[in-house]
């Protein structure tokens, strides 16, 4: 009776460590990231490195003509994220991508998160772009705007104030660092956004927006006009020293703020200029889609709780 004890306890927790290893593989979040004629050499390998180095360690798949996964409904129903790297033109971008504008607007509409990057920033506004910013905002040069601190589209650095909406290396949450300098190439300046917008970092020297988070219908858009994924290379192909460092503290940021927003408060709508699409209409399956964890209600994690009160009583 004791080794039929023994063995039924050895195999729960076998069966536990199964599920566990199931529940953390489940739990890690999928990603998208464009690489294609409209982005800039690098530019999608840097993104695709903040988010696998982010605290959410994510799975990224590229996508693009010359990729074996194509930007699709059926592609992006399986993943957390859409990430869209800089690049040179927003004109020619535009022009690929179009086709693919219901689809990812679909998908952001059902609860994913769109990432913009620079000319990723700009194709979120609608001149042109996807539409995915709230009605009357938009993306344009910040190189244009008055008292701007960069004046050409030359590669160089520019100075943002970034208030961190999570806890990262030495920054607290809730932390405004002032002043941060950041990698920056004609990037963008999100305008005319409404109560529901979050304003992540602001260009230090005018107060023009950087980055910010606006809900999309479920969704999320997080745009960056600076370069916070930018990597060593990058700096050393222009001879570019930036005075703190090579670090990605306000890129991790950027990416928890995404993942970590949460519905809007009742009353309220994320829906922009598109009009709201049910998940049977999207394809849109998963559980938790978009928050890039797998909780507890799910009949994994019943089971797990389940089989740990019969077996293993405390």
């Amino acid at each position: 009776m004791m080794y039929q004890t023994t063995l039924l306890r050895t195999s729960t927790l076998a069966l536990l460590a199964l599920t566990t290893s199931v529940l953390a593989t489940a739990a890690q979040p999928q990603a998208l990231v464009y690489r294609g004629p409209s982005a800039c050499q690098g530019c999608p390998e840097a993104v695709a490195k903040l988010l696998q180095g982010s605290p959410s360690k994510f799975t990224v798949t590229y996508v693009g003509p010359k990729e074996d996964t194509q930007l699709s409904a059926d592609s992006l129903s399986k993943v957390d994220v859409f990430a869209m790297p800089g690049g040179p033109d927003l004109n020619s971008a535009y022009s690929e991508l179009s086709s693919r504008q219901t689809d990812l607007r679909n998908f952001v509409q059902n609860g994913g998160r769109y990432l913009g990057f620079c000319l990723g920033a700009f194709l979120a506004g609608s001149s042109p772009g996807f539409g995915l910013l709230p009605s009357g905002a938009g993306a344009t040069s910040e190189r244009q705007q008055t008292n701007a601190q960069v004046k050409s589209s030359k590669d160089t650095i520019i100075q943002v104030d970034w208030t961190f909406r999570s806890t990262v290396s030495t920054f607290d949450k809730g932390t405004t660092a002032n002043s941060q300098w950041v990698y920056f190439q004609d990037g963008a300046v999100i305008t005319g956004l409404n109560d529901n917008s979050t304003v992540l970092g602001r260009y230090s020297q005018n107060g023009d927006v950087a980055a910010s988070l606006t809900p999309y219908g479920k969704g999320w858009v997080a745009l960056t006009g600076p370069h916070p994924e930018a990597t060593s290379d990058w700096y050393q192909a222009y001879r570019l020293n930036n005075p703190d460092g090579i670090k990605f503290d306000i890129g991790y940021d950027f990416v928890n703020a995404a993942m970590q927003a949460g519905p809007l408060p009742t009353g309220s709508t994320g829906t922009g200029s598109a009009k709201p699409t049910s998940s049977s209409e999207s394809g849109w399956t998963s559980l938790g889609r978009g928050r890039g964890r797998t909780t507890l209600q799910n009949p994994i994690g019943m089971l797990v709780r389940g089989l740990t009160r019969l077996f293993l009583p405390s």
